[in-house]
């Protein structure tokens, strides 16, 4: 079966590895149908619908594997707000074994001015249906502005960012050849700790503890490499359930469990943290 979800990490949602159609993409997406821009934007703000994006990647071969959109408290916006989209090329849809990493490419876009088109590279790891974003170098991160020839240029860019997923799955091979002491998966969990749970100072207030981090939630990810490490800790940032005792204002024992992350920005800016993390590591082994 094919999978459709408002949230693309959300286990349930996951079956045979299918493109998604437009039907699915509306119920998931509706945003990215818009047509036209938010009534708050000016004159000068040349609309582009990522429709048309979308139509054409789908000319290049890549199609819409998973997709999901942001929310607005404010009346009437949800149908312009910001969507990211995951695409993949044709050739590797119904093709994925258990464990292969897949390269992707991750777009965001709104049509209410937050913002302009957004590409970055981005894994897909199949063993744990986790969705990667990749922060490999500054031509893994494009930024086209609602003007001049958008869908071209958006389109250029893909194909730009797809090499560096390309890379990336590269180095994530190579990471799971670099065995992490205790002591070294330890740090990668404390500053994990402190990227996901950390005020503006560094300072976290959770009851949830770094190693709980490093817990794995499947047998085949019990293992000591960085790229298994690495996969381990994303999960647990991002897809939250993680649960700890700890007691309320009134000195009342209460479960506290984390909640899955899914603004898109935050979503992002952890991806690319933990990556930038992991990248960090496997410097100081030699690699």
């Amino acid at each position: 079966m094919s999978y459709v979800s408002s949230s693309f990490r959300s286990s349930s949602a996951f079956g045979a590895q299918v493109a998604l159609d437009d039907d699915r993409l509306r119920r998931i997406a509706p945003s990215i149908f818009a047509e036209q821009a938010h009534v708050s934007r000016s004159d000068k703000y040349a609309y582009i619908p990522t429709s048309l994006v979308l139509e054409g990647m789908r000319k290049e071969g890549f199609v819409a594997v998973r997709a999901n959109q942001g929310r607005s408290r404010i009346a009437g916006k949800a149908e312009y707000t910001k969507h990211m989209i995951r695409f993949r090329h044709g050739s590797y849809i119904g093709t994925e074994s258990l464990g292969q990493v897949v390269p992707e490419i991750v777009l965001v876009n709104s049509h209410d001015g937050t913002s302009a088109y957004h590409l970055i590279a981005g894994l897909f790891r199949v063993r744990c249906l986790n969705g990667l974003v990749v922060c490999e170098s500054e031509t893994a991160d494009i930024r086209v502005p609602h003007k001049g020839q958008v869908v071209d240029n958006v389109i250029e860019g893909a194909f730009t960012v797809i090499e560096e997923s390309k890379s990336a799955v590269e180095r994530a091979e190579s990471w799971g050849q670099l065995q992490l002491t205790r002591d070294e998966k330890h740090i990668m969990a404390e500053a994990a700790h402190v990227l996901r749970f950390g005020d503006a100072e560094g300072k976290t207030e959770t009851v949830i503890e770094p190693d709980q981090l490093l817990r794995a939630r499947r047998t085949d990810d019990r293992a000591d490499n960085l790229w298994i490490t690495h996969n381990v800790i994303q999960e647990n940032v991002i897809r939250g359930g993680l649960h700890a005792w700890g007691r309320d204002a009134n000195n009342r024992q209460r479960r506290v469990t984390t909640r899955e992350v899914k603004n898109i920005d935050g979503d992002v800016k952890l991806n690319r943290a933990l990556w930038m993390l992991s990248q960090r590591m496997a410097e100081l082994k030699g690699v």
